[in-house]
Order: C-alpha cells, then structure tokens, then sequence
C-alpha cells in the first residue's frame, strides 16, 4: 500500500536532518563558524575538551582574552602592558565620572591636539575611534577597495573587516621556515587590481618587525600601483618609536597608520584607538563610516592623560625587552620551538596540547589554531612580569 511505502511522520521526522541529530552529525556551530571565518578545509578535534568548550558560542575563540567565560588566574592571551595603567590615566578616569551628564565632544579637540603634539604631526591627519578595530571596519567600508591582500598569518580582524564590506581578500602566506617573515621584495607579489593591503608591523601572533627601508620600498610601489596601505601599529610602542613608520605618513598620502592606546596603556576596557592619514580625501571617506559621539568622555579624558605618559612607554620598552628575553629563553629550555619577536608577545610550537592543561590551573594563553596559516600545537603568550612569567613555566 503507498501508505505503507511511506514513512510515518515520526519515522521520517528521525530519518531527517532533526536540530538534535544533526546537530551531532554535523560540527557544533562554533567549529562550522570558524572554519566558514578562516576558511580552513580540515581541522584537527580540539586538542581537549576545555578547549573545544572556547571556540563554543560568541566569538568562535577569535580572539584571547576570554574571562567571562573560564576561570582565570593569570591572562597570558591578550598582550596588555604589564605595568598597568598609569596614575595619571587612572586619575583622569575617575575624573571623566563627573562629565558622564554630558554629550563627549563630537570632534575630540582637546584630544587631538594632545595626540598631535605627543606624535608630532599635524592635528588635521587624526582620526580617534572606539578602538583599533572600530577603524579597521571603517577603513574597509569607506575605501570601498575590490580586493585587500592580507599577509598570513595575521591578525583576523583585518579579513572580518574587508570581508564586512563586500571586499575580496586575497592572502600572502609566509612560511614557518623564514619565522613567518615577509620577504624583501614582497611588492612583486601583489596581484593586479587590489586596492588595499593590511600589514602589522609588528605582526601579531608573530612579533616580528619589518625593516623601515623595505615597508618604505613597498609603500612606493603600492603608491605608484594606487594602492592605499592599512598599516597596523598597535603594538610598536614595546618595540620602539625608531620603527614606527609615523615620520612616513607626511611623504605618503597611501599610508593610513592604526595605533590604540589599549595594549601599552593597559585600557582595552575603555575602547580608543587612532589612525594617522596626510590624505584628507582618504580620512573624508572613512570618518563618514564612524557613528557620532563615538568616543566617550571616559576615552577622551583617558587619551589625553596618555599622551603625555612619554617616559612610560620608554620605561614600558625596557622593561619587555628584559621579560621577554626571560620568557624566550624558558620557553627554549622546556623544548618548545620558539619564533623570535620584538613585541610583547612570543609564539611557540608544542608537541603537546598545552591549552587544557593551563587553562585547568587558571592560566589562559591564546591557542593559535584559528590563526589563517597555522593550526594545532602554535600557541602565543604575552609577555608580563617576572613574577607572573615565572608561573607560567613552571606550569609548562
């Protein structure tokens, strides 16, 4: 009879793809999400299952820094200054309470031109928005560009971004044998018709540096091919200003510089970041991406506080160059291999998962799995006090 040829409902309702059954038969969301993000063919299962609970709901274990959801003793996955926050920007904080009745100055005067004399450019190539990645977003909306080129492996926020606004990204993959590090005449490498490229310098997870010379050289080339340059500089400051790029944005009108005040300043709470651009039909396109009132009395009064903390970033650039040798050279003598950096922050490789194994004594380190170009076993860590590097190697 058809009917019996037919499968009941509730027999064709379990042979179906159910929430429950598929759910199980196909990855959990988080995994599906991350690997539509990175566009990986193949993952290895989670190292563990602390770690696969990470990459489970908001955020698909995108980024470090993840309190709210374990419990954590020692954050060693987000690359925050690790002598804190001034006192000056603590003071200038607790100031910003009294002014919360008000609208915050739709045009940052006072903190542009706070900023301007601390970097010495003129205030008019300034833009502040609600961190680094608020701009990077409207960078990628307000240049409009068919296709970005993206070195990997990076930091994911500039593929989000481009991706966001309808852009093409095409990636440059640099390889474990020359430490992740772009080569000298990476210009050749550019494809025809991109018309933007993200680049950090330093590179994040990475921490290597790239040479003035040769991003000025690359600078010269994307400018007579039309082609504007993101350059990230949020953590050049552990680095030192002789690699900054900065005395560069008044020669090339295709350079936009991203910086934050969140990692040296130790404020990723507070959420302000900036870019340095001479073009001002450049800046014109992407201020018209920000909503208004965008940065708050509390980053604004906090920025202007940071910018006359000169003799802090000094004291900072020290103190990481003497930890982070510390760090390296620990990391070395537990067997781990170890890529060299100049920022705040080391990768290294384990043969064996390390993030369970932490996270169950209550130290977070960033698992770089999702990383565009890695995979299992990279893991970065930041570099913080002795104290606090000290436990962390013992507990490797």
């Amino acid at each position: 009879m058809e009917i019996q040829k037919k499968e009941s409902y509730g027999a064709e309702a379990r042979k179906k793809e159910s929430y429950g059954i598929e759910a199980r038969k196909k990855e959990s969301y988080g995994v599906e999400a991350r690997k539509k993000n990175y566009g990986m063919e193949t993952r290895r299962k989670e190292d563990d299952g602390v770690a696969a609970k990470r990459n489970e709901g908001y955020g698909m274990g995108t980024h470090g820094g993840d309190i709210y959801r374990n419990q954590v003793k020692a954050d060693f996955s987000v690359n925050i200054n690790p002598l804190g926050v001034p006192k000056s920007v603590e003071e200038a904080l607790h100031r910003a309470v009294g002014l919360c009745s008000r609208y915050p100055d739709i045009k940052a005067e006072k903190l542009k031109q706070a900023v301007g004399r601390m970097l010495g450019v003129p205030e008019e190539y300034l833009l502040f928005g609600n961190g680094a990645s608020e701009l990077l977003m409207a960078a990628a909306h307000g240049l409009k560009a068919g296709k970005a080129w993206i070195p990997v492996p990076s930091f994911y926020g500039y593929e989000y971004a481009a991706k966001a606004a309808g852009c093409e990204a095409v990636y440059y993959g640099m390889g474990q044998d020359s430490n992740f590090c772009l080569p000298k005449d990476v210009g050749s490498a550019l494809p025809k018709d991109v018309g933007v490229v993200f680049l950090a310098n330093p590179n994040n997870p990475t921490g290597n540096l790239l040479g003035k010379e040769d991003v000025k050289s690359f600078l010269q080339q994307c400018k007579d091919r039309g082609i504007t340059v993101v350059l990230d500089e949020c953590f050049i400051e552990f680095c030192g200003s002789q690699y900054s790029m900065l005395p560069e944005a008044r020669e090339f009108g295709n350079l936009i510089i991203i910086r934050a005040f969140t990692k040296i300043f130790s404020i990723p709470g507070v959420r302000l970041g900036y870019f340095i651009c001479k073009d001002p039909s450049l800046r014109a396109k992407i201020a018209c991406q920000l909503p208004e009132w965008n940065v708050s009395c509390f980053a604004q009064e906090a920025g202007c506080a940071c910018a006359g903390q000169a003799a802090f970033i000094q004291e900072t650039e020290k103190y990481i160059r003497k930890e982070r040798k510390f760090l390296e050279e620990g990391l070395r003598r537990k067997g781990f291999l170890v890529f060299p950096s100049q920022a705040n922050f080391i990768l290294f490789y384990s043969k064996e998962p390390l993030y369970g194994k932490l996270l169950e004594q209550g130290i977070l380190i960033r698992d770089c799995r999702n990383f565009r170009g890695l995979g299992p076993g990279y893991y970065r860590v930041a570099v913080k006090s002795r104290e606090e590097n000290e436990v962390l190697l013992e507990h490797l």
